[in-house]
């Protein structure tokens, strides 16, 4: 016993003794990347006579890996992580993640300030003086409008990557065309023009702002979306001044592929017999979000034999909607809850009669099952009254812009469409 404790001991005061020069690998490299600057205002910090010490985050290391070599006990450390519970999960620091240590230059070298930085633009300041405090900070960012075109031969996403243009495009265009174009049908050589613009930190891009206009080409009709603010909210209008927001959305997937359409006569592959498949299945990763395709209220969230995990919405007098095969319904979502449309409502598996991941996406209008895809759904509300006429003079401008963009390998005969 007495040679164990005086193990323990000699461990703890290693702990506790440990200092930058005695540091292993991870935090030796840290320190070789000092800087000794009199002013350091990259976090509106505005601090004078620092020694600034930037890192990134390493596999399997803890708030406590970092900061006890600069003299931050463990309790000021279990002090820091419970106030920055509601601010930031110290728990969560990712590995990759870019730090930053503003220590004392003098021979304490003690940390005075620990900033993590959740992405390029927001970070966590984790104040280390006095009473201790913790704040969310971010970067100032710019705009900048740019234009993209683009014929698709294989993919909407490998088209946007062969041009060097951001993937997350493929999402905001999914977003805005939810209601319109059925993104697991695109078709070769449908095409797209946008204008958009992107989010930018000292002259880096930093991620996507908004599409501000964007035609898309399916099966040569030409989709326009047109991004207007009324007053009270932004949404997404066509060249009629008719909301391109309609009551469902096209598929309760932003991306997968159809694996088994809507057939009254489909060979069952686990119960090896014809029979009727009324429904849409979509397959994806297991544990993909599963939304809601329209506003209404849950009327079944269960478990059955051959549905496994699924869930049942109301969404009025006309229409219900379910989803079959879930690895888990989401949490809250149980019958008599409100769903939003696009809400989570729970997750791609393969439980009940299922081969594999996917969701079957069932539909009824009139209390009778039917192929969602072939429905006609109304829009929503269209540019009211009072707006129409400034957005007549907004649409003929942006009309104009999108027009002369050309697309690329001489495909311009869409343009005129």
């Amino acid at each position: 016993m007495i040679v164990a404790f005086i193990i323990a001991a000699s461990c703890m005061a290693l702990i506790f003794n440990h200092s930058p020069s005695t540091a292993d690998p991870a935090l030796v490299e840290a320190v070789e990347t000092a800087v000794n600057e009199e002013c350091y205002d990259e976090f509106g910090i505005g601090s004078e006579g620092y020694n600034v010490i930037k890192a990134k985050i390493h596999p399997n290391q803890f708030l406590a890996d970092i900061l006890l070599p600069y003299n931050i006990s463990y309790a000021e450390i279990t002090h820091l992580a419970e106030k920055s519970k509601k601010i930031f999960d110290t728990r969560k620091l990712n590995s990759g993640k870019n730090y930053t240590l503003l220590c004392l230059n003098d021979s304490s070298q003690r940390a005075e300030f620990f900033i993590y930085e959740i992405s390029t633009v927001e970070f966590v300041v984790y104040d280390l003086r006095d009473t201790m405090s913790v704040y969310r900070g971010s970067r100032p960012t710019e705009t900048e409008s740019r234009t993209a075109s683009g014929i698709i031969y294989s993919s909407l996403y490998q088209t946007l990557v062969d041009q060097d243009l951001s993937p997350a495009l493929a999402m905001e265009l999914a977003d805005i065309y939810a209601w319109s174009i059925d993104f697991y049908r695109i078709q070769k050589e449908d095409a797209f023009k946008l204008i958009y613009t992107v989010k930018k930190v000292d002259d880096e891009v930093v991620g996507i702002d908004e599409i501000q206009a964007a035609v898309f080409y399916h099966f040569n009709a030409p989709y326009y979306a047109f991004e207007f603010n009324q007053g009270d909210q932004t949404d997404y209008f066509d060249e009629e001044g008719n909301s391109l927001r309609k009551a469902f959305l096209q598929a309760p997937l932003k991306f997968s592929r159809i694996s088994s359409g809507f057939s009254n006569r489909r060979f069952h592959p686990v119960q090896k017999r014809y029979k009727a498949h009324l429904g849409t299945d979509y397959a994806a990763p297991s544990g993909t979000p599963i939304m809601t395709v329209g506003d209404g209220i849950v009327v079944e969230a269960q478990y059955k034999q051959y549905n496994g995990n699924y869930v049942k919405v109301k969404h009025n007098s006309t229409y219900t909607t379910q989803y079959l095969h879930m690895s888990k319904i989401a949490t809250g979502i149980k019958p008599g809850v409100r769903v939003k449309q696009g809400q989570t409502i729970g997750y791609v598996g393969s439980t009940g009669l299922a081969t594999g991941p996917h969701v079957c996406f069932r539909f009824w209008k009139n209390g009778a099952q039917i192929d969602h895809r072939r429905e006609k759904i109304p829009p929503s509300e269209p540019i009211s009254p009072g707006y129409k006429e400034a957005y007549e003079i907004y649409l003929k401008e942006w009309k104009a812009k999108l027009d002369s963009i050309q697309l690329p390998q001489g495909k311009s005969e869409l343009a005129t469409i």
